[in-house]
């Protein structure tokens, strides 16, 4: 190729370069324009209706509930007296505390010093409650009330009225009250027995005592959930989990469905921090309707008794009772001189029916029999060492009773490693330390070691092991006797008593330790 024209080749390359750079940034630069000015034109306004509508249909659909419930909702709040000992600030001072912390602790203005007359110590609480009738009947928590000196309940209107206890239900931690005003806001019952986990379910009440009149949205999590707390085993459960946030101040307050019906009270939360994690829990309407019916028409609830502690059948446990399904209630303990001993229920029977109805698990049949009223007789369905028998009974009265905290110091005992736990000699002195019962016999639990079997279990100092894979246990002796003796690797059924009721446990043996002591 002549010199000429690779000279002109790369003298039109010069020119071009620059020219087709130019033309990308053009056209690059009306791209982004006209990419930008869209952005800017869809920003400018929202977006109608027809984008939306199933978003606005369901806020639209909130916000009618929201409207219907929140005027029968109340503010309650609760003056209690505190007891001389409750006063004393635990065996703190109030020197021992900053100024602005001793009110809460020794009463307004610091009250209660050493050379100083003792006065009347009164603490504060906040609640919520739900309007069921318009004459001013209101279901509430019994916790919020219990122990009130005074009552005040705030509508809201912003309207404040003095209120008083018509009755309380102590076993479902429910209490009705009465503010004297009529032609006022109410919601109705719904059905719990209806619900399905995933329907919308709103909660409402007075979080934290800030923040008034406040709704939460959220899912029904679960159904049936039973009582979360040991320390307490005659409460029945049945309870609703719900991922509407319940908070500190919540208590008392209605959960509805979309229907804006009472489903539930709000009751409880579980929580590391004391606050709302996801999990708040209400009595469902099936069990707060009745009793509130019953307060009003008696002033009181009495509930069906048959006098023993149980379990629920799980596939851990269901093996070392020759069930062919893991449903049904497992008698842990008969109470003497109960209508179950008086019927002939036993130690380790399993419940599977009531008045032909199938018995799910240990809940289903707390909530059954509580409910049904005293004097009526029942039948159960039962399987004794596996097979079929048909036990008749009459419900008695339930009668709460105290239960006592146990003493959890203690000196080292007999060590099992398998298990992970230590055991004692029911001696007098354990005895005393534990606040054991003369009639409860077995191995007391002396320490836990943490992450082992026997914690993971559930097992605490002060229980006491009465059976091991259901054969009794009389000393720390012959319940090592018993562990050793269990096959290895294989799951172990435990008999524990453990705040006044006894239940049925399966413990998982550390295999890495199946020989250690």
């Amino acid at each position: 190729m002549p010199a000429s024209t690779n000279s002109l080749i790369a003298k039109t390359k010069g020119v071009l370069a620059p020219l087709l750079a130019a033309g990308v940034l053009v056209v690059t630069f009306a791209f982004l324009s006209g990419h930008n000015s869209a952005r800017a034109a869809a920003a400018a306004g929202p977006l109608d209706n027809s984008s939306v509508s199933s978003l606005v249909a369901l806020d639209d659909a909130v916000e009618a509930v929201a409207a219907r419930v929140t005027p029968a909702v109340v503010n309650v709040r609760v003056t209690s007296r505190v007891t001389d000992n409750d006063s004393a600030g635990n065996g703190l001072s109030p020197q021992d505390l900053p100024p602005g912390f001793r009110q809460f602790f020794f009463g307004f203005g610091g009250q209660g010093m050493q050379g100083m007359k003792p006065q009347p110590q009164y603490e504060h609480g906040i609640g919520s409650g739900v309007i069921i009738s318009p004459d001013g009947y209101i279901v509430t928590n019994d916790h919020v009330v219990d122990g009130a000196t005074q009552i005040r309940v705030t509508l809201d209107d912003k309207r404040v009225f003095p209120a008083k206890v018509v009755g309380v239900d102590k076993l479902n931690d429910l209490a009705v009250i009465k503010i004297d005003a009529h032609n006022l806001p109410s919601v109705p019952w719904g059905d719990s027995t209806k619900l399905h986990p995933g329907q919308t379910v709103l909660a409402f009440g007075n979080p934290f005592g800030n923040f008034p009149f406040t709704v939460t949205r959220g899912i029904v999590s679960g159904l049936d959930r039973p009582n979360p707390y040991r320390d307490d085993p005659r409460k029945p459960g049945a309870f609703i989990q719900t991922d509407a946030a319940i908070n500190p101040g919540n208590s008392g307050g209605p959960l509805v469905d979309a229907h804006g019906e009472v489903i539930g009270i709000d009751t409880f939360i579980i929580s590391n921090s004391g606050s709302f994690a996801g999990a708040g829990f209400a009595i469902p309407s099936e069990i707060a309707k009745n009793s509130a019916e019953e307060i009003i028409q008696t002033g009181s609830v009495k509930h069906g008794y048959l006098g023993i502690s149980i379990n629920s059948v799980t596939p851990d446990n269901s093996s070392f009772f020759n069930l062919p399904t893991a449903a049904g209630a497992i008698v842990s303990e008969v109470t003497p001189d109960s209508p179950a001993s008086r019927a002939g229920l036993e130690k380790g029977d399993v419940i599977r029916t009531l008045n032909g109805k199938e018995v799910a698990d240990s809940s289903a049949l707390q909530v059954a029999v509580s409910e049904i009223a005293p004097g009526t007789s029942i039948e159960l369905g039962i399987l004794r060492n596996g097979k079929p028998e048909t036990v008749h009974a009459t419900v008695g009265e339930f009668h709460a009773k105290e239960t006592e905290e146990a003493d959890n110091s203690g000196s080292e005992g007999t060590q099992h490693a398998r298990l992970g736990l230590a055991v004692d000699n029911l001696t007098p002195a354990v005895r005393q330390q534990y606040n054991v019962p003369d009639n409860v016999n077995g191995a007391a639990i002396e320490s836990v070691r943490p992450g082992s079997a026997a914690e993971d279990a559930g097992l605490t100092p002060g229980d006491v092991i009465l059976e091991v894979n259901r054969k009794p246990v009389d000393s720390a002796d012959s319940f090592v006797n018993a562990i050793h003796a269990a096959p290895a690797g294989k799951d172990i059924l435990l008999l524990v008593w453990s705040n006044g009721g006894s239940s049925y446990l399966v413990i998982h043996p550390d295999q890495n330790q199946q020989n250690g002591m």
